[in-house]
């Protein structure tokens, strides 16, 4: 399949381009993304072989150069001279938007400090797919991949719990089973949603309870992209204003509005609005 686009790249707009690649399904590319691609003078990428797959679906001919986790270090000098001489230089990952828990970052920033052009080309991203079709709060953090060991591992997953907002990590299919413990204990009365393969053949999203969560019987294939709702507040089940409720509403009466402070005390309290409403309109009528 070839595509054709009416934009272009102008010979001046030289600089590293990071270039987000399908996640999966090959056809998940944009028109822009293709036309970078062909413009580059090199295509930085992570294995040769998973990106072939997607340059020759698109006949794309540019030149290949493995950068990966082991040797980004020891290509970031030639690479640095070849952006400051002219060259447009493509840096893709094997899936997704590159620099984003791939390698990149080292090379975003010897960019930034020599003054290089840096232009990202926006495309699939695993986190913003996995969070939009959880139902889950927008409102969300990232932590990336989960570590390795297991302390690191139990530390990270009891940092994150402590954030209201939906949390979404990566982990890898093997050490699913041994962080479930770790989920329960951590997440309770929080859902989950394991998201498997997205955007390919056998993708599938894996809804449940953290508390009714059990070990998976088999190995699950592809890295696992994980969403956990948000955090629930415990409201104050009082239907009455107590003392500190009194306070607060007498510090904010001469500075809000009755409604603004019914809004703020009624957001935490199951107190009936009226009450406040009354309790407020009381307080400006003394005073």
């Amino acid at each position: 399949m070839i595509i054709n686009s009416q934009s272009k790249i102008k010979a001046e707009e030289n600089g590293l381009y990071l270039v987000s690649t399908p996640i999966g399904n090959l056809k998940d590319i944009t028109f822009r993304a293709v036309e970078t691609l062909k413009k580059s003078s090199y295509i930085l990428c992570e294995d040769t072989r998973v990106s072939r797959n997607l340059l020759e679906r698109y006949e794309i001919k540019t030149r290949l150069i493995s950068n990966h986790k082991f040797n980004e270090l020891k290509n970031l000098r030639k690479i640095i001279n070849l952006l400051k001489s002219g060259e447009i230089i493509s840096l893709i990952c094997d899936a997704g938007t590159p620099s984003i828990s791939d390698p990149g970052a080292i090379l975003v920033n010897e960019c930034i400090k020599n003054n290089i052009k840096i232009t990202p080309i926006p495309g699939p991203s695993a986190v913003t797919i996995a969070v939009s079709m959880s139902g889950f709060s927008e409102k969300f953090i990232f932590y990336g991949f989960l570590p390795e060991k297991k302390k690191a591992i139990e530390s990270v997953l009891n940092k994150i719990s402590r954030f209201e907002e939906t949390c979404v990590f990566f982990i890898s299919p093997k050490k699913i089973n041994k962080i479930i413990p770790e989920l329960k204990k951590n997440f309770r009365g929080r859902k989950i949603v394991f998201c498997r393969e997205i955007s390919k053949i056998y993708e599938e999203f894996i809804r449940t309870n953290v508390d009714d969560l059990e070990k998976f019987n088999k190995e699950l294939k592809g890295e696992l992209t994980i969403v956990i709702s948000e955090k629930k507040v415990e409201k104050n089940h009082s239907l009455e204003l107590d003392e500190s409720d009194m306070n607060i509403i007498d510090k904010m009466i001469n500075k809000l509005t009755i409604k603004e402070i019914t809004e703020i005390i009624s957001k935490n309290k199951d107190i009936p609005k009226k009450k406040i409403y009354n309790y407020c309109l009381k307080l400006k009528n003394e005073s």
